[in-house]
């Protein structure tokens, strides 16, 4: 075996979280409460909890948890965390910019770590987090791709920690009540489901900048880019802005799906899609288009026992960008089907379901007031608090989220799979998803696709002039297995995928 240099032992334990080195020497390193997966505490003791991009949504998720102790705060971009922010408020708390650090130097410190960066750090912040033994929270989407979101369901299973992904709706009543309907066959079978977002509400469809910027004060743009490809700081990107760039962010859809879909998701037992067929305004290479729209089909599912219905092959259609589904037949004239940010019909045999965003207000389309069995678990505190009392819960004994990592992977993999959807459009037919392999079957050789780099609209004399400019073209395979499964740049890297 090579000798490493002290130079290179020190790399290793900073970009690798100390993993290389401690795995080789067959070290893991775990909390009090967590070693060997036996320990707990008691309801009344607090967990010691860091955070992971605090500045924005982060922030909010931290005052939900301030009742424990926040020891450590990390974000790449200070320049949003003092004034009256996350610094302010939590003064004791260790500050980081580099979240490796932070696990290496605090590693023995805390039990869990509350994840609120750009969606494409999600799973490797979280994956090396659970290896070490710790609670982890992330917020939506739940990764950035199907890989990392399968990843994330195998480790949290292997090291048995409590999970939680921040869509706060499943923690609602919305989604509680529109299962319960759905179970006790209210609206009879549901074949075909419709859904959409008002979003984005921050700019999609943009050219890529063919200039950089000075990177500002307090930002440290190497860390924000991570494991994606290197491109030059442009105030396009960051702050917020990220969430329409697909290195960062996974449009419209990834962003909104988790908290519209879940209900969908959790109400119809849905498991891989078997089918995907995606379109869009505009498709560019770096940026999610201004609309676009995606219809997964799952297969036949076998019903559990409080199910009063059967489960036939549906259909699931997402519309964002402005579009929404047509109104059903018998539609309430001028009742607006967006609420809080969207809105869910499903189309059932015997009637028809609609909610809003968050499953929120469900009602029924023929009026009736249904009086379904309750048989979900009502979460009593806040979405976050929820997550804290599975933390202090002993494995064997542990009560999941309601957003549990066992289903949280599995729906975001189904959120990811229209960004695939929309991405492979140009292949122009139904793809065919083995969702076992996580592989397109029906994608060949000799297929190949490119995209459009920029749109090239410009005004010449009074006259519009469209010269697009398109990638290379590149083989089909090869291009879908890298939006299934990214190669980071180095020194990034993911843990295994357990057995």
């Amino acid at each position: 075996m090579k000798k490493l240099s002290k130079e290179s032992k020190h790399v290793s334990r900073r970009a690798f979280l100390g993993t290389a080195a401690t795995a080789a020497a067959g070290i893991t390193i775990l909390p009090s409460n967590v070693i060997a997966g036996l320990g707990h505490k008691a309801p009344s003791d607090k967990l010691n909890i860091v955070g992971v991009g605090v500045g924005g949504m982060g922030f909010a998720n931290l005052k939900n948890l301030e009742s424990e102790n926040i020891i450590g705060l990390c974000d790449v971009d200070w320049r949003y965390t003092g004034g009256n922010g996350v610094f302010d408020r939590f003064p004791k708390a260790k500050k980081y910019k580099d979240w490796r650090k932070m696990y290496d130097e605090m590693g023995d410190d805390f039990d869990a770590v509350m994840i609120a960066t750009a969606d494409h750090t999600h799973a490797i912040t979280a994956a090396h987090a659970i290896t070490m033994g710790k609670h982890v929270y992330v917020q939506k989407p739940l990764t950035h791709t199907v890989y990392e979101s399968r990843l994330l369901t195998k480790l949290a299973d292997k090291y048995k920690v409590a999970t939680s992904m921040g869509n706060q709706g499943s923690s609602g009543e919305g989604v509680n009540l529109t299962t319960e309907w759905i179970a006790n066959g209210e609206i009879g079978e549901i074949t075909k489901v419709e859904a959409f977002t008002d979003r984005p509400i921050w700019p999609q469809g943009l050219n890529t900048p063919e200039n950089g910027q000075w990177v500002p004060d307090g930002l440290d743009w190497d860390l924000f880019v991570g494991p994606a490809q290197m491109r030059p700081y442009n105030e396009i990107y960051h702050p917020w802005n990220w969430r329409g760039w697909w290195d960062y962010g996974t449009g419209a859809l990834g962003d909104m799906a988790c908290h519209i879909l879940h209900p969908v998701f959790v109400g119809l037992e849905l498991g891989y899609p078997t089918k995907a067929q995606g379109n869009s305004t505009l498709l560019l290479q770096d940026c999610a288009p201004t609309a676009q729209s995606v219809k997964l089909t799952f297969p036949e599912r076998k019903a559990k026992k409080k199910m009063k219905i059967k489960l036939p092959e549906v259909e699931v259609n997402w519309y964002d960008g402005g579009i929404k589904p047509m109104l059903p037949d018998g539609w309430p004239a001028g009742k607006n089907p967006n609420d809080s940010g969207g809105g869910v019909i499903f189309h059932g045999t015997k009637d028809k379901l609609i909610c809003g965003c968050y499953g929120v207000n469900p009602w029924l389309l023929s009026g009736r007031e249904p009086n379904a069995p309750k048989f979900r678990r009502r979460v009593e505190t806040s979405h976050e608090m929820d997550w804290v009392r599975a933390c202090k819960e002993s494995p064997e004994n542990r009560v999941p989220t309601a957003s549990d990592f066992a289903e949280a992977g599995p729906f975001n993999e189904m959120v990811v799979m229209g960004v695939l959807a929309v991405r492979l459009q140009g292949l122009n037919k139904e793809l065919e998803w083995d969702g076992t392999n996580m592989q397109f079957t029906n994608l060949n050789d000799s297929e190949e696709i490119r995209t459009v780099i920029k749109d090239g609209f410009a005004i010449h004399d009074g006259h519009p002039t469209f010269k697009k400019t398109w990638t290379d073209p590149v083989p089909a395979k090869e291009f879908a297995a890298e939006l299934i499964k990214h190669t980071y740049r180095a020194p990034w890297s993911l843990p295994d995928m357990p057995a």
